[in-house]
């Protein structure tokens, strides 16, 4: 495979988008985490969770249309950065976008941001992991970085087993202080600072989801989980171990400025307190899937799995698409997606999708397309080949594009 970058880009992504009526092929995106332990539920040939060597940690993400490079020590400057692969090249999906811009974004993501602003992942570990924020726009603004809100959604298909933890710690139980969290945070040195008894855990249940603003704490369990983000790596975690692993004070002062990385009240108040021990923290954050319009009649289902604001914005949604045995369906949508298949095999225009059994690292697969704006106004068929498998296929947006999306807490008002 060719890697070509800089003036040949343009002609490439044009040629490949013209090849594929606006479809772009991914290849898949591997990350790893030195800090923590794979759940092995990627996918991956089982030789090959540690295939980038053991000193950068076992592979435990998978990145989605992804323009963002991971922050890990070690790391090339491309991990994270999905690459589009066309006629024997391949280029990375963050330049095809700064040279074809608006043609495939879309005009109102690229006049407002200049690059596609979000991503989503499979985040895959066989624990928790520690308790943990991620800064807000202007927090994150101040050591040159972007704020990181996020959302969940446990993909049944991904989860037939939940491996050590499938809880997840978020927030503080009401009437936590912030002295207490100052202690924990004082204790660091001393073993497990106990910030988790200040917490509550909420049992994971495949096929739901959760909406997590910045700056709330949470110890995400272990269920593969499809997060779909704004497109940034920061984080501070709080938790000083984690099964009885050490988590270093640099982890926690990441992305904390120099002049403050001592400073235990500055960065207890990097929290969002009204949000960490609100009263109703899940009926303001808890997702169940909605579906959209009613189409099981003719063979298909396209639900919300990800929907909601955060502090009055709309940054990212998502969708999961069932189409049944032999179906086809036309889908138009606002804007651009990127888009993962988990389940069955299909088409989606030119395009073969078909979810792997097993892959190895550096193989190229058929279950992974960005769809561009132009092609997600004029429409794009997918249909299920298979006899007898439904063909499931995960897709999210960028940032104010379904504002018709449900709002947190409509299904329960249903």
């Amino acid at each position: 495979m060719n890697t070509i970058s800089g003036d040949k880009v343009a002609a490439a992504a044009k040629a490949a988008m013209e090849a594929n009526e606006g479809l772009l092929r991914l290849a898949p995106t591997w990350v790893p985490r030195s800090f923590l332990q794979p759940g092995r539920r990627l996918k991956l040939h089982p030789d090959h969770y540690y295939a980038l060597g053991k000193h950068r940690g076992g592979i435990d993400e998978r990145w989605f249309g992804s323009t963002t490079a991971a922050d890990n020590e070690g790391a090339p400057p491309d991990e994270g950065l999905s690459y589009v692969v066309q006629d024997g090249q391949r280029f990375t999906l963050r330049e095809a976008i700064e040279h074809l811009q608006a043609d495939i974004i879309g005009a109102g993501i690229w006049n407002t941001y200049k690059k596609w602003p979000v991503y989503s992942k499979f985040f895959d570990n066989m624990g928790p992991i520690p308790h943990h924020m991620h800064q807000n726009q202007a927090q994150a603004k101040a050591v040159g970085r972007e704020g990181k809100p996020e959302a969940y959604y446990f993909p049944p298909q991904m989860n037939a087993i939940g491996n050590n933890f499938p809880y997840t710690f978020m927030g503080l139980e009401p009437g936590t202080s912030k002295e207490q969290i100052r202690k924990c945070l004082e204790l660091w040195n001393s073993g497990d600072n106990g910030i988790l008894d200040l917490s509550k855990a909420y049992r994971l249940k495949p096929g739901t989801g959760w909406l997590i603003p910045p700056c709330v704490l949470h110890a995400p369990g272990s269920l593969v989980t499809y997060e779909p983000q704004w497109g940034s790596d920061v984080f501070a975690m709080y938790q000083s171990l984690v099964e009885g692993r050490d988590v270093p004070w640099e982890l926690l002062v990441k992305d904390v400025p120099d002049a403050k990385k001592q400073d235990i009240d500055f960065i207890v108040d990097l929290l969002d307190w009204e949000k960490n021990v609100d009263e109703n923290f899940k009926d303001h954050n808890y997702l169940e899937p909605m579906l959209d319009g009613n189409s099981s009649s003719e063979g298909y289902e396209d639900k919300w799995v990800v929907y909601g604001e955060v502090d009055g914005q709309q940054l990212f949604s998502a969708k999961e698409l069932t189409v049944q045995p032999g179906a086809k369906v036309t889908l138009k949508d606002k804007g651009a997606s990127s888009m993962i298949t988990v389940q069955g095999r299909g088409r989606i225009g030119k395009l073969t999708l078909e979810s792997p059994t097993m892959i190895r690292f550096g193989e190229m697969t058929e279950d992974e397309v960005y769809i561009s704006a132009k092609a997600a106004a004029n429409g794009v068929e997918i249909e299920n080949l298979a006899s007898e498998c439904p063909l499931v296929i995960l897709r999210y947006f960028g940032p104010g594009v379904n504002p018709q999306a449900p709002h947190v807490g409509d299904r329960k008002k249903g």
